[in-house]
């Protein structure tokens, strides 16, 4: 199952970026699942799609024809399916009997999960050890490249250079709009690109959705055809390393399995997602949950390397915790947990504000990309009138925010895109304008009545 390197081929495997390539199975047994599991997700297919040609049903389950030909056969024996008709290459077209109906009926509504087959939870614990974030060690060239498309200041490049190398977590914290999201989201980048996860996990009978789109980018393979037999397991797919986000609508109900008892099928928790890459815990400490109940349920994750998660069954499985946690914030991490988690967390960067040079650098690369001639002259007169003057401070948002709004007004009116004294004076006022009701403006409790009476 796990493709291993030999000690000689190191060079090779930096190369071509990958540890782990699951092999495509040769018979059931390869794939780590049951008969009975293999026949309802089969039937339910049929259930839902009708009839099928048995290499379109290998298709839509991601394995290999060869395995499914003999399930296939017994399924037809026992008369829950038959042939409707020949199919190409020496294939035959299925569809479920009466008596088949009521069976996937039946496996419906046991689990209503209809996708591809599943992979062993087992394999997917090999499957993180053999492709551990913590594995790596970034060097500069790493990092200069990951970080080749922001600005960023040589302190802190140099502070963040040991940070990611040393695999552990980090809190970032600053003013908020100085860019550490970004941040988080290039550290990522430092790693290796690519890695192998599984689309659904199975244990204990229970489904386990892990493939989420929302949080992995999946990286185009060769072999998918029909046609060509594929040098991968096609139950799994591969991502770019992921980054996974959560903001203030974190819950500790985020950190458990999801399961929905309608559908008997479980969602995988954030950290689960995250593995093999990042998880950036944006805005710590204006979640819904209390900083301290969070951080006392990652206390052990993050010194073992492993999680618990419960079951719908009841039962405990032990999970892989392997990802490089990052906190964001605003506050400072002192103010939000105590020396025990502080020491868990070995590195505190603190993201300052840009300097003036910087600033200069962010506007000259936001103006390429939207289109707009730079002019420094410019940026000092903004510099100069609306923040050294009224002692405002520089964030990294404001050019790219500025420019945003500049552009919008010209597009609006038909003029040119230009960096002009008075666009800025119009954007600044709007974008820095703190909107207030005076307290002569409320209205009255009274006078509410009286309307609303009215």
């Amino acid at each position: 199952m796990v493709a291993t390197l030999e000690q000689g081929n190191l060079l090779a495997a930096i190369l071509a970026e990958e540890t782990f390539k699951p092999a495509e199975p040769s018979t059931l047994a390869e794939t780590g699942l049951s008969e009975p599991l293999v026949e309802s997700l089969i039937c339910k297919h049929l259930l839902a799609g009708g009839q099928a040609s048995g290499r379109t049903l290998a298709e839509r389950l991601c394995l290999p024809y060869g395995v499914l030909e003999g399930e296939l056969q017994r399924l037809r024996q026992r008369q829950f399916v038959t042939h409707t008709g020949a199919a190409p290459l020496n294939d035959y077209y299925y569809a479920l009997t009466d008596q088949g109906r009521q069976r996937a009926q039946l496996f419906t509504e046991a689990c209503a999960y209809v996708g591809p087959a599943p992979v062993p939870l087992e394999e997917y614990v090999l499957s993180v050890e053999a492709q551990s974030i913590r594995a790596e060690a970034p060097r500069r060239a790493q990092l200069e490249q990951a970080f080749s498309d922001i600005t960023i200041d040589p302190v802190l490049f140099d502070a963040l250079g040991p940070a990611i190398n040393s695999g552990a977590g980090l809190f970032l914290y600053g003013a908020p709009g100085n860019g550490k999201t970004t941040l988080a989201e290039r550290i990522t980048r430092c790693f290796g690109q690519h890695v192998w996860i599984p689309r659904t996990l199975v244990e204990d009978g229970q489904l386990i959705k892990l493939y989420d789109p929302a949080y992995h980018e999946a990286v185009a393979e060769g072999g998918d055809s029909v046609l060509k037999r594929a040098d991968h397991d096609r139950r799994w797919v591969k991502i770019r390393r992921p980054t996974v986000i959560a903001g203030g609508e974190l819950t500790l109900d985020s950190l458990e399995i999801r399961h929905d008892p309608k559908s008997n099928v479980s969602e995988a928790p954030l950290q689960l997602k995250s593995n093999c890459g990042s998880l950036l815990i944006d805005d710590f400490g204006r979640q819904r949950v209390q900083p301290c109940e969070l951080l006392n349920r990652w206390i052990v994750p993050l010194e073992k390397r492993y999680d618990f998660l419960t079951l719908a069954s009841g039962k405990k499985i032990q999970v892989p915790f392997d990802q490089l946690i990052l906190f964001s914030t605003n506050l400072d991490p002192a103010d939000l947990v105590d020396e025990a988690f502080l020491r868990r967390i070995p590195y505190k960067i603190h993201v300052t504000d840009p300097p003036p040079e910087e600033f200069h650098q962010l506007f000259a690369r936001w103006c390429a990309a939207m289109g707009f001639a730079y002019a420094p002259e410019v940026v000092d007169d903004l510099l100069a009138r609306h923040y050294f003057a009224v002692g405002r401070r520089l964030r990294r948002c404001h050019p790219r925010d500025l420019l945003g709004q500049i552009r919008n007004y010209c597009v609006y009116n038909d003029l040119p895109l230009e960096m002009r004294p008075e666009y800025f004076d119009r954007a600044v006022q709007s974008y820095f304008t703190t909107v207030m009701m005076a307290p002569a403006a409320r209205p009255a409790p009274s006078a509410v009545a009286t309307q609303a009476l009215a």
